[in-house]
């Protein structure tokens, strides 16, 4: 009788910790910048700066993060940073991750812009993660489209 309570008593404080697991929204994520990095033989960098919009009652701790930027359909550069971080609740902020575009990923760029007739609304898919913290790692994705100058117009 007495294990059969224990088990009872067990079984509704595990129903209880299971409303302290409630739903999360997803972050909000945007591309808001890219600017150029100093680079190694073949290879270009850049640092990507994105806004994360927490719409939470719970802060979003993390101490690293991860990025892979897709342009066109290809991949085209990814980065990590161990930077350290708190958006709090119903809160935003700007993270810069430095990333690196290998030189047969910007050869993939250019033969497939090649193939295209215009640079205008290019198709692009960021995805990373946010790791650590209390609540583990959020996974977020970003798409959209992107607005490349002409040559005309970048007075090239």
């Amino acid at each position: 009788m007495f294990v059969r309570c224990c088990l009872i008593l067990l079984l509704c404080l595990g129903l209880n910790a299971c409303a302290l697991f409630h739903n999360r929204d997803p972050l909000t994520i945007s591309v808001i910048g890219i600017d150029p990095l100093p680079g190694q033989d073949l290879e270009l960098r850049m640092a990507v700066k994105i806004r994360v919009q927490n719409p939470n009652e719970a802060p979003v701790e993390f101490n690293g993060i991860a990025l892979n930027l897709e342009v066109n359909d290809q991949p085209l550069a990814a980065g990590v940073s161990d930077q350290r971080g708190h958006i709090g609740r119903y809160d935003e902020a700007v993270i810069v991750v430095p990333v690196s575009i290998t030189a047969f990923a910007f050869l993939r760029q250019a033969y497939g812009l090649s193939r295209v007739e215009s640079l205008q609304g290019l198709p692009y898919v960021l995805r990373g993660k946010l790791a650590g913290g209390p609540l583990g790692t959020v996974r977020f994705t970003d798409k959209g489209k992107l607005d490349l100058p002409s040559p005309a117009q970048a007075g090239w």
